[in-house]
């Protein structure tokens, strides 16, 4: 298992780091997808590439961080509101187009949707997202333009 980690643990850091921008938490998640295939390690059938096995475990670490989150969530006025170098009606159109893209992203088919999130935030090559999804960097290409083209008409 030792080798596994060092093989696969960055790549594993950098896919939760794209899920949750948090470096210390994606650190923890990281550790922890580690400690679940360790327990797991029965059920793995060789059906896929062992990188693909890890990030599915971390995903499903993710969703439940996220839903961990949601329960704890209060609402609260966000400090980012405030500041000096843009006018607050700046802020709020600028939060607009990123809310509408982003709502334009998750109508997407499950598999574009992780694609263009993997993609969009720069820590992932076409290569390194084929790998993923165990498919090459051309597929990661296609899916990737297609799902742009989809944003593009409004999906």
């Amino acid at each position: 298992m030792d080798c596994i980690y060092e093989e696969h643990a960055q790549m594993v850091f950098k896919y939760l780091m794209v899920l949750c921008k948090e470096e210390h938490l994606a650190e923890e998640l990281t550790q922890e997808t580690f400690y679940r295939a360790i327990k797991s390690s029965n059920r793995y059938d060789g059906t896929c590439k062992v990188s693909t096995w890890l990030c599915q475990i971390a995903k499903h670490i993710w969703y439940q961080e996220i839903d961990k989150k949601k329960r704890k969530e209060t609402s609260e006025l966000s400090e980012e509101i405030v500041s000096n170098n843009i006018c607050i009606e700046e802020k709020i159109c600028l939060k607009e187009r990123k809310m509408e893209l982003i709502k334009q992203v998750y109508k997407l088919e499950q598999i574009s949707k992780e694609v263009v999130l993997l993609r969009i935030t720069g820590a992932f090559s076409f290569r390194e997202i084929g790998e993923l999804f165990n498919k090459n960097e051309n597929w990661a290409r296609v899916t990737f333009y297609r799902a742009k083209q989809k944003i593009g008409k409004g999906v």
